[in-house]
């Protein structure tokens, strides 16, 4: 993807959470704005899988252990969903750890509880796009 192809991605992301968090609002579990967020998705058109199982290999070794990615939009973009009172560090390193692992190069987490919700959303790259 070009890095017009992926601003264009992450800005119907975030007009899709952003719908989202208008008819519900802060304050719900994040497992109601993941099915509704994939809802939004498939009505805007948009490829999405949940719940993606993202294996673990140590030192070249496959693992019988698996991360779980919240949503994989377009196999391009993580999409990390939260609803806590504040994004900590913590969650942050998490997408960008999920991001290395994958060899995505673009992650977004959103923060649903936050009072208005583009303060609640963080981009993160990984390498250059």
């Amino acid at each position: 993807m070009t890095e017009e192809q992926y601003n264009k991605l992450t800005r119907e992301i975030i007009a899709s959470a952003i719908e989202v968090h208008k008819q519900l609002g802060p304050g719900l579990l994040e497992s109601v704005y993941e099915n509704c967020l994939l809802h939004e998705f498939k009505a805007r058109g948009i490829n999405v899988q949940n719940q993606v199982q993202l294996p673990l290999y140590y030192k070249g070794e496959k693992l019988d252990k698996h991360f779980v990615l919240d949503l994989l939009v377009e196999d391009s973009v993580i999409v990390e969903l939260k609803a806590v009172e504040d994004i900590l560090p913590v969650h942050e390193v998490q997408l960008v750890t999920y991001l290395k692992l994958s060899g995505k190069k673009l992650g977004l987490l959103i923060n649903f509880n936050a009072s208005v919700l583009k303060h609640g959303i963080r981009r993160r790259i990984n390498g250059i796009l």
